[in-house]
């Protein structure tokens, strides 16, 4: 069996522009309408739709490897890295704060160059025991001869399938230099578009699979990196792991699909730019919700509200579950009963809560809708 890195011609890719550029047409256009958005949002609303999407970005690449983080965890540390003041934050491990580490490094310097060590750098943050499960591995280093053949196998003892194999250990130096050199050379977006080459060094990266662990997670983040270039900001508004987790075995089976072809790359980067478009579609719908949270503050700050209202409508726009009454008020506003009253009388003659049908024991309120708002 010849894997795509034993072919002579290894690492020349080529493409069907014919294929791709409609593709990236409508991407482009998909992207300009997302930045458009968000320009519309205050600077308080972008910074909360980009903590959004890089805790989606950071939980799900995870996921994809089988690792569950917490969302509270990823969320609280990147806020506490970028300085950012959100409520209800929580404390995080060791593991949490080391690839929270490496996303923000790959996103906010963008535009440094991607270098060995700073890979190594990356590797060793996303596995400070030095384990991987009980395992112990090579941290912050190329994979050595001694971990044997980098091998994706399934299948029972005996009769395993091998998916994949990557390059021998004794290969990596000089693959991953002209690796390094390819990405950190400009390239006229008229010769390779930016998203693109995001694309190929995802696939070119995982087929070096140059650690003993950790590959698949870092090559997403060289991806991101590629993608902050293409889009010319640090802030990430879409969440692309996020997508490739929902098709998860598509995911894979694309790129064992190109492992065992020529060098044409066509049907990986077709595929690519497909989840990357249907990531931008999840991304309008997160983007919709943080936009209507803009505009229902931008109707409530007509109002004279007190500390108390602005909490409870502030944790009703937070991924609220059920409905408000007195008594929720209450505890949520740590006041009386009667003052929790109080202050739902005020927020209904403000127009910025609406009384559910029934009465008595069972009132109950829901946030106004903005087109319901005085």
């Amino acid at each position: 069996m010849t894997f795509i890195h034993e072919n002579p011609d290894w690492p020349n890719f080529i493409w069907d522009d014919a294929i791709l550029s409609p593709k990236l047409a409508a991407l482009r256009y998909a992207q300009g309408r997302i930045i458009g958005r968000m320009q519309a949002l205050g600077f308080a609303y972008r910074q909360e739709a980009g903590l959004v999407a890089l805790t989606d970005e950071i939980v799900k690449s995870s996921a994809i490897e089988g690792e569950h983080l917490g969302a509270a965890e990823v969320r609280s540390s990147i806020a506490r890295r970028l300085g950012l003041e959100v409520g209800g934050l929580v404390p995080a491990n060791r593991d949490v704060d080391g690839i929270v580490e490496m996303m923000i490094d790959a996103t906010q310097n963008y535009m440094e160059p991607l270098t060995q060590e700073r890979l190594f750098g990356w590797h060793a943050a996303l596995f400070p025991t030095g384990r991987s499960g009980m395992r112990r591995i090579t941290v912050g280093a190329w994979r050595t001869e001694a971990a044997g053949a980098m091998q994706v196998v399934s299948g029972p003892i005996g009769r395993e399938k091998v998916h994949f194999e990557a390059p021998t250990a004794n290969r990596l130096d000089g693959e991953m230099s002209r690796f390094l050199n390819w990405y950190n050379t400009p390239v006229e977006p008229a010769r390779i578009d930016p998203v693109l080459k995001a694309a190929i060094a995802h696939f070119w990266f995982v087929t070096i699979h140059p650690f003993e662990d950790g590959n698949g997670r870092i090559a997403r983040a060289i991806a991101d990196m590629a993608l902050a270039r293409a889009d010319g900001a640090p802030e990430r508004f879409y969440s692309m792991s996020a997508q490739i987790e929902v098709e998860r075995n598509a995911y894979y089976n694309r790129l064992e699909a190109a492992q065992r072809r020529e060098m044409d790359l066509t049907p990986w980067l077709e595929w690519f730019l497909d989840c990357l478009e249907r990531a931008f579609d999840r991304a309008e719908m997160t983007l919709q919700s943080v936009l209507e949270k803009d505009q229902f503050w931008q109707g409530a700050n007509y109002h004279a509200l007190n500390e108390r209202q602005r909490h409870v409508l502030t944790r009703m726009l937070d991924n609220w579950q059920g409905y408000l009454n007195t008594s929720k008020y209450a505890k949520l506003a740590k006041c009386s009963n009667d003052t929790a009253l109080r202050d739902i009388r005020e927020l209904l003659a403000a127009g910025l809560l609406i009384q559910n049908p029934g009465g008595g024991r069972s009132t109950s309120y829901r946030l106004a809708a903005v087109d319901e708002m005085d």
